[in-house]
């Protein structure tokens, strides 16, 4: 979950749930990868949170690490894509990509070097299928050469929360190759 990974990445540079450096820490240039020093001395994540359910990203401003993250990197879609790859590309999906696009543009200006994408998501569910794949399409279109590495949780028989799954999963598979 979006927590835990934060969370260990935290523990590894020493930075505190709210972005302050732990008393213990020493300045650690690799967390550099993983975070911008705000000029009030915060860490911030170089992340982008995005759900098409509102309530994930509200679970995030709720969270221990609330005041880990940028409000403006925290982005959701007023309804979620119903486990529905086409709503997640074509209907509900699109009216997030543009936010999200800019937020995306936004981050590359105000690093010395962008090096690629690290992108987590699920093929099963509307979100991560459908609009995984149309992010991923428009991250090639914009950003072309630049690395795009995917963390992708494939969906398993045993524990299906949709019998839907397996369809957005081969869907979205054709975009990630």
């Amino acid at each position: 979950s979006w927590n835990a990974c934060w969370e260990l990445y935290c523990k590894e540079h020493g930075i505190n749930p709210d972005g302050t450096l732990d008393d213990d820490a020493m300045e650690d240039e690799g967390s550099q990868s993983f975070f911008s020093q705000t000029s009030a001395g915060t860490y911030v994540p170089r992340t982008l949170m995005v759900d098409l359910e509102p309530a994930v990203v509200e679970s995030i401003k709720t969270s221990e690490y609330r005041n880990l993250f940028h409000p403006a990197q925290l982005i959701a879609g007023k309804e979620d894509a119903a486990n529905n790859y086409a709503r997640g590309h074509y209907t509900v999906g699109k009216e997030v990509i543009e936010p999200v696009l800019e937020q995306i543009r936004r981050m590359d200006d105000n690093c010395e070097g962008l090096q690629g994408f690290l992108i987590f998501h699920s093929f099963g569910g509307g979100t991560g299928s459908g609009f995984g794949s149309l992010l991923m399409d428009r991250l090639d279109a914009e950003f072309g050469k630049k690395s795009k590495l995917e963390f992708s949780v494939y969906p398993a028989p045993r524990i299906a929360t949709a019998v839907v799954e397996p369809y957005n999963s081969i869907l979205t598979t054709h975009t990630t190759l």
